[in-house]
């Protein structure tokens, strides 16, 4: 099984957690595109995410050089067992590649013709989507059997943006889908869904996104591995009719999800005292 990754920067946590945790199960990528890190669009999302602050310390993070007896500088804290390395972590996808030993390749834009010639030269079976631009059908159709993605809710209930958040307001539970990328917005054949098992102890909105990243890791390995056996197939969503899209969440709602949340977390703990 030939794995290609899509990176929104070369110092995406998640993408070096995917390409590392590949490796881990035999599947060394073939290669890895990114975005060039100075990319406009990400370090606006970045800004708009984390502020000002929190960009600068991560930046400082993958820059500056480790020492030892110093504290592993990983932002999401659930994706260390991926990213540690001896007594340092991975900060790069550039040093994940000489560990690993495979190529690296940057660019603009992911649908630009240079771009999906590169993706080409590696004859991917499967590209995993671990963040970049919003990808075009020339792209879409260059894997032998599709682009995957792993959206942060369960298909086709929470479609689209703040699909955490959304969960949260909609009562829908918890948890991850791996599916197929295709011309629509979250609406390609379904490889698995997955409830969190731990959504009850998310301290927060922040803490819940990066537990369910974390998981997504683990679970797309997992599905890598079954469509390398042939035991597991994609099956179309149903209900794509219904209006089960939503868009980036509003402060105030933000701010009732994280109520709900906490609501949640203080239920099950009254219930463990109870049991």
């Amino acid at each position: 099984m030939r794995i290609v990754i899509l990176s929104s920067s070369l110092y995406s946590e998640t993408a070096c957690a995917m390409a590392v945790r590949m490796a881990q199960l035999g599947h060394v990528p073939a290669g890895v595109l990114a975005l060039r890190t100075l990319d406009r669009a990400t370090l606006l999302r970045k800004l708009g995410q984390w502020g000002l602050s929190g960009v600068a310390n991560y930046t400082r993070a993958k820059l500056i050089p480790h020492h030892s007896g110093s504290q592993l500088q990983i932002r999401n804290s659930y994706l260390q067992p991926f990213l540690k390395n001896g007594s340092g972590a991975f900060r790069s996808m550039h040093e994940v590649a000489v560990f690993y030993a495979f190529p690296v390749s940057t660019c603009h834009n992911q649908n630009s013709a240079a771009a999906i010639a590169r993706l080409k030269t590696w004859s991917p079976d499967v590209i995993i989507f671990a963040g970049g631009n919003i990808l075009r059908q020339p792209l879409l159709d260059v894997p032998r059997l599709g682009v995957l993605n792993v959206h942060l809710a369960l298909l086709p209930r929470i479609r689209g943006m703040s699909s955490p958040e959304w969960s949260l307001l909609k009562n829908v539970p918890v948890g991850i889908t791996i599916h197929y990328m295709d011309a629509g917005l979250d609406t390609g054949p379904i490889l698995g869904r997955y409830d969190l098992p731990e959504n009850t102890q998310c301290a927060s909105l922040s803490d819940l996104r990066d537990r369910l990243i974390a998981f997504g890791v683990e679970k797309i390995a997992e599905v890598i591995t079954g469509l390398d056996q042939g035991t597991i197939s994609a099956k179309p969503q149903s209900d794509l009719h219904r209006d089960n899209q939503f868009f980036v969440m509003h402060e105030w709602l933000q701010d009732r999800a994280e109520e709900r949340l906490a609501k949640t977390r203080a239920a099950n703990q009254v219930g463990a005292l109870h049991g």
